[in-house]
């Protein structure tokens, strides 16, 4: 059943993005003010340039307690080479990605225009609706 239920059908379109310009500090205060794992990082025409996650925020942890100090701009912690998928990706295909990276969610793309965010928690949810 996963196989016919598309990314579309479970992501959130309401996509909370930064850019690669903003200071760690903020980027991590609005991945936690929002609960999210991570967000898209865009430039000023919504092109999407990498992911800014929680694994990122914890590499600028470690980085603060060297430097004693959290300065840094998203740009560089950030991912440069996300797994993105299609809006009309099944959640079997999607899920298959999830088990090969390291990430917990993914942008979502529809006719080269970011339309959302899919997470693990969106696939598993998912799965438990079609019970």
């Amino acid at each position: 059943m996963l196989a016919k239920i598309a990314a579309a059908d479970y992501m959130s379109a309401n996509v909370i993005t930064v850019s690669a310009h903003t200071e760690t500090s903020i980027a991590i205060k609005k991945l936690l003010d929002h609960k999210i794992t991570s967000m898209p990082v865009v430039d000023d025409h919504g092109k999407l340039l990498g992911i800014f996650s929680e694994r990122d925020g914890m590499r600028v942890a470690v980085g603060s307690a060297y430097n004693q100090s959290m300065e840094g701009r998203v740009e560089e912690f950030m991912n440069l080479s996300p797994v993105t998928v299609k809006a009309s990706d099944s959640l079997v295909d999607i899920a298959t990605k999830f088990q090969d990276s390291p990430m917990r969610s993914f942008p979502v793309f529809e006719n080269d225009s970011l339309v959302g965010m899919i997470s693990r928690v969106d696939v598993l949810r998912a799965l438990l609706t079609i019970r």
